[in-house]
């Protein structure tokens, strides 16, 4: 089952043999250990940008997954490759699905924001005044909820929210 790795470095090397390690000595069930290693290789095929590849990894390991916080991470992935493939709504619904299941996600909260952000500048260019101040709100609405978690980070988005007025609004 395991994937064999095209650019194998150092890291890729270390980080494989630790999570064979810590497979066999971690008291984990089968599927525990068959989900955890779908996952790895969902890693490992994303990374090298094979994306199909990759996301039938993340669905096999979503078969076996039970525990919420860890189906929330190989959701956030799929939604991660499918914003690089341009699929911004597709992505908002796996970023969503994933905050649904982990609240504490803060790069969910950050890249939903990304996409509202990136959104609301294409409205804006094409004078959709309404649709842009609607999908600002809701990137701020994401990135507030971020910076809730870990305060000092995503300094772009905390400068944004201060140049434009929306740090201190409640929305």
């Amino acid at each position: 089952m395991a994937r064999f790795q095209k650019n194998d470095n150092f890291i890729d090397k270390t980080f494989t043999i630790m999570a064979d390690i810590l497979l066999k000595v971690l008291p984990a069930s089968q599927e525990e250990k068959e989900a955890f290693a779908y996952y790895r290789d969902g890693l490992c095929a994303q990374t090298e940008g094979e994306y199909s590849e990759a996301l039938e990894h993340y669905y096999d390991a979503l078969q076996l997954e039970e525990n919420a916080k860890d189906r929330s991470f190989i959701i956030y992935n799929m939604g991660l490759i499918y914003a690089r493939m341009g699929n911004h709504l597709r992505a908002l619904e796996y970023y969503h699905h994933a905050l649904n299941l982990n609240n504490g996600l803060i790069q969910g909260y950050n890249n939903a924001a990304v996409i509202y952000h990136y959104q609301g500048v294409q409205a804006s260019k094409k004078q959709c005044s309404d649709l842009s101040k609607n999908l600002f709100r809701k990137a701020s609405i994401y990135w507030k909820e971020a910076l809730k978690i870990c305060p000092n980070s995503y300094i772009e988005a905390q400068n944004w929210l201060k140049t434009t007025g929306r740090l201190y609004i409640s929305n």
